[in-house]
C-alpha cells in the first residue's frame, strides 16, 4: 500500500527554520519523483520543490529558491525540506506527492494532475 506521510510542521517566528519530512511507503524513491506543494487558506495548492528519482536533481519555485533545500535519504526512504528563513508568506499547509519522473518533467512539474500519490499535509504557520 502507498502511503506519503509529511511531518515537521509547527510554529515558529519569522526567520527561523522547520525541516519537514516526507516518509513514503509501498514504493522507493528510485521509483518516483517527490515534489513538495503548498496550500495557502482559500487558493490552490503551488508547486514548491522537486526532487527526482534517478539522480536527485532538485528544482525550486522562485519564491522558495535560496532558502529552502530538498533532500533525500533512500535508506529511511524519506524525503526533507529543510526550510530557512521563513517568512510569514511561508504559512501553508505543505503537502509532498509522487509523480513520474518522466512525465513530469515532459509535461510540467508543478501540474498536481500528474501526480499520482499524495501526503495529507502538515501545517506551517510563520508568525511573531
Amino acid at each position: 500500500q502507498v502511503q506519503l506521510v509529511e511531518s515537521g510542521g509547527g510554529l515558529v517566528q519569522p526567520g527561523e527554520s522547520l525541516r519537514l519530512s516526507c516518509a513514503v511507503s509501498g514504493f522507493t524513491l528510485d521509483n518516483y519523483a517527490i515534489g513538495w506543494f503548498r496550500q495557502f487558506p482559500g487558493k490552490d495548492r503551488e508547486g514548491v520543490s522537486l526532487i527526482t528519482a534517478t539522480d536527485g536533481m532538485q528544482y525550486y519555485a522562485d519564491s522558495v529558491k535560496g532558502r529552502f533545500t530538498i533532500s533525500r535519504d533512500k535508506a529511511k526512504n524519506t524525503v526533507y525540506l529543510q526550510m530557512n528563513s521563513l517568512k510569514p508568506e511561508d504559512t501553508a499547509v505543505y503537502y509532498c506527492a509522487a509523480g513520474a519522473q518522466r512525465l513530469l518533467l515532459q509535461r510540467g512539474i508543478w501540474i498536481q494532475g500528474l501526480y499520482d500519490y499524495w501526503g495529507r499535509g502538515t501545517q506551517v504557520t510563520v508568525s511573531s
